[in-house]
């Protein structure tokens, strides 16, 4: 399987820093690798730049290695080979209190002792700061998470939302230019974790500070980031801006990890200038633009985003053009989810091929068991590395 892995990675699309008086830090891998027995690799010989003022999650599944990235750039743990650079300078060797960073986690770390005001007054005082500025730090860090009036709380008397609210505030009251979270918001509803999404997004933008954030949740990550670094395996798959990544997996594994997506198996007959056509494993022949495949004869997995596919029963009024990969297709079930109805089809012998129909207030034209044609834009479909159904 073709990946890109870290050391092919640019920071072509890193965005400027936003305003703020804390200029925000850059960071650099030099060729990182983490083994904990010592011979697998949990981190593959990662190379990243990360931009001043820039959000970047980073994003995989369990045992990826994004967590085991964030713990070696806080210094909780040691890496094994490489070295980790801090507005250029060197900082394996300096201890996690030393390095200026600002924490939050998802269990939020707050001392059950103490009040919200005395939380956030914490790693002033251990830095000795005066006490007159510990005092007006810590007001505008309760302006800034909009608790101004919870300083004499303590976190027992918080909600959820309010305890992460915190958090934040803690690791931002000592003005560092680099903030790591990991899974900050996974022990919050689906609600409240959306909202507070959007507000360390706006904490950010407002501050300019350098966000390194570490989630599974790829909508999370879609959300917030400037740029995503999707892991797995200890290797970077790809490193782009949400939309490129969505619109533009490099490869089968993000394709399939980020949103949701229809696969099709087939191998490839023939490749012509960015193009392919590929013999469907169920039947049918469709032109795909040749991203990462081998060539004719090659074993091939076609990617279509559910949002791309056109019903034979839009086909009028789509604005769409002609649609020239069309299969047929069956109806399985029709669910409905407000703004738009997912409908799960067989197609070229799959029982799990998404349509999903925008919802513009017209009475679907399908039922379960009905038998139609389903077709798509070449332009819209991803030939990529096979991978194992």
């Amino acid at each position: 399987m073709n990946i890109q892995r870290g050391n092919e990675q640019t920071s072509d699309h890193a965005p400027a820093p936003g305003p703020s008086a804390v200029a925000g830090a850059g960071v650099r891998f030099d060729n990182v690798q983490k083994s904990y027995d010592g011979e697998t690799l949990v981190v593959d010989g990662l190379n990243l730049d990360i931009a001043p003022g820039e959000f970047l999650t980073m994003l995989g599944p369990s045992g990826s290695g994004k967590t085991t990235t964030l713990m070696m750039l806080a210094g909780f743990e040691p890496a094994t080979h490489g070295e980790i650079f801090l507005n250029d300078q060197p900082i394996n060797n300096v201890p996690p209190h030393k390095r200026g960073i600002g924490m939050v986690f998802q269990n939020y770390a707050l001392f059950p002792h103490m009040t919200v005001a005395e939380n956030l007054a914490f790693p002033l005082s251990v830095r000795n700061t005066p006490r007159a500025e510990i005092e007006a730090k810590v007001a505008r860090a309760l302006e800034m998470v909009e608790l101004p009036d919870f300083g004499n709380r303590r976190p027992a008397q918080l909600s959820g939302g309010q305890q992460q609210r915190v958090a934040v505030a803690r690791a931002l009251v000592f003005d560092p230019a680099l903030i790591l979270m990991d899974e900050p918001l996974g022990a919050l509803d689906k609600q409240l974790r959306e909202q507070m999404q959007y507000e360390i997004k706006h904490i950010h933008a407002n501050l300019g500070v350098t966000v390194v954030y570490v989630t599974h949740d790829q909508s999370e990550a879609l959300t917030m980031a400037d740029r995503i670094c999707v892991f797995d395996k200890g290797i970077v798959q790809q490193l782009s801006t949400p939309d490129e990544l969505y619109e533009k997996p490099a490869n089968s594994f993000v394709a399939q990890f980020i949103g949701e997506n229809n696969r099709l198996s087939g191998t490839v007959k023939e490749v012509s200038g960015d193009e392919c056509r590929v013999d469907l494993d169920g039947g049918g022949t469709v032109t795909a633009l040749a991203v990462n495949t081998d060539g004719p004869g090659s074993r091939a997995t076609l990617s279509i985003r559910p949002e791309r596919v056109v019903l034979a029963a839009q086909d009028g009024g789509s604005g769409r053009g002609d649609v020239p990969n069309r299969l047929s297709a069956r109806v399985e079930e029709l669910i409905y989810l407000g703004d738009h109805i997912r409908i799960r089809m067989t197609v070229a012998g799959r029982d799990d091929f998404v349509v999903k129909l925008r919802n513009d207030g017209t009475r679907c034209p399908l039922k379960a068991g009905d038998e139609t044609a389903v077709g798509w834009l070449a332009a819209d479909c991803r030939a990529l590395d096979p991978i194992d159904d």
